[in-house]
């Protein structure tokens, strides 16, 4: 095995390793790695993608899709255009980008919302590129960057192992280029950006990527890859959208939801859901003369803002007087809910909501806070 060190300062944009130029593990053979995908006009293959948040070894989700990339010189933002089908359903359309749009399928609610990207004020597209368009940037990142960054490259027996680290003061996201991210007052100050690349020595092509932040850990392993077996000119996202579903633009105004103030004076829907010891837990049975639940989501900022706030009230009263308890409305992991509320040092308790909870008690936004008085039969 061998193992060499790359360390490629804010001073040099390009280190080279000091084995010969022959030798595949320098910057030689990321070049050529880099050459391959450039190489790629279009792709067809099959992903399992994963989601962690840190401190967790169990994954969060894990999907698979079967996707189509295509290589796209008209679009001058990320250079590439996709479409992700299910991938038990080849043929059910779930996400896509022309170059324009970017169209998504909620096929819950027979509905595809379509954003053009002029809502919201983004120095970048908000869209994650596919699987060879992606990794392709980061490579190109490597021999090109003036950052301060550190790549690993070791030689397996039947890959090649990429680890890049950024030593920067803020983040670096990959949306067809590295982007700054804007300062992040969720973060706490930590910046880390990681990208790791497993190269199979059979194509020289990358073929698994994870992303590692200080907020969410992400990995995508890519296989049954088909290269050049599409062409772009054939391709019309449009003609994906599912028949008789509903077509929204992202942002347009619709008809108001009703307020969470609907609520005030009603009783409260009562509930019973397992905590991360999957133990049951009833809104009827907590003690305290008031309650105050709030609706939270692992990977929210502002949830996370809220924790020291409601650790808080929790010790300021007793449990006689208030009961503080957060309904987690994203993860249903019950494993990733005990390794959240350990690593941020919740002092209340934590359930893991339902989708018909999550409506009755019209949650629209997170963090979602609400007081009851339990004296009056729950009443909100």
């Amino acid at each position: 095995m061998k193992a060499i060190l790359l360390s490629i300062l804010f001073f040099s944009p390009v280190a080279m390793i000091v084995n010969g130029k022959n030798d595949p593990t320098n910057e030689e053979y990321l070049r050529k790695v880099l050459s391959n995908l450039e190489k790629i006009e279009s792709a067809s293959y099959y992903t399992l993608s994963e989601a962690w948040q840190p401190g967790d070894s169990i994954p969060v989700y894990a999907t698979r899709h079967f996707t189509q990339e295509y290589k796209n010189p008209k679009d001058t933002t990320i250079g590439a255009s996709y479409v992700t089908f299910n991938c038990e359903d080849t043929t059910l359309f779930d996400l896509g980008y022309n170059g324009d749009i970017k169209a998504t399928t909620y096929h819950e609610h027979k509905g595809v919302m379509i954003d053009d990207f002029t809502t919201r004020d983004l120095p970048f597209r908000l869209l994650t590129p596919p699987f060879f368009n992606y990794t392709k940037s980061i490579l190109n990142y490597i021999l090109t960057t003036q950052d301060n960054i550190t790549v690993e490259l070791e030689e397996r027996k039947d890959e090649y192992y990429l680890k890049l680290s950024i030593d920067e003061d803020r983040q670096v996201e990959f949306f067809g280029k590295a982007y700054y991210m804007p300062e992040n007052p969720y973060l706490f100050g930590d910046t880390r950006s990681q990208y790791e690349l497993w190269i199979s020595k059979a194509n020289d092509l990358p073929y698994k990527k994870r992303r590692e932040m200080a907020h969410s850990i992400s990995a995508q392993l890519c296989y049954d890859a088909v290269f050049n077996n599409l062409d772009i000119e054939d391709f019309n996202l449009y003609a994906y959208f599912p028949d008789g579903y509903e077509i929204r633009r992202y942002g347009e105004k619709r008809e108001e939801q009703p307020p969470v103030s609907a609520l005030v004076g009603e009783k409260a829907p009562l509930w019973t859901l397992p905590d991360a010891q999957e133990q049951s837990v009833s809104l009827a049975d907590l003690p305290g003369k008031v309650v105050l639940m709030e609706f939270t989501g692992i990977g929210c900022g502002p949830c996370r803002m809220a924790i020291p706030f409601l650790n808080e009230l929790k010790e300021r009263f007793a449990a006689g007087e208030l009961s503080v308890i957060t309904l987690e409305s994203w993860v249903k992991n019950l494993r990733s809910i005990q390794v959240y509320t350990d690593k941020n040092g919740i002092q209340y308790p934590t359930v893991c909501a339902t989708e018909e909870i999550i409506k009755e008690y019209q949650t629209h936004t997170l963090p979602s806070l609400y007081w009851m008085r339990t004296v009056q039969s729950e009443r909100c």
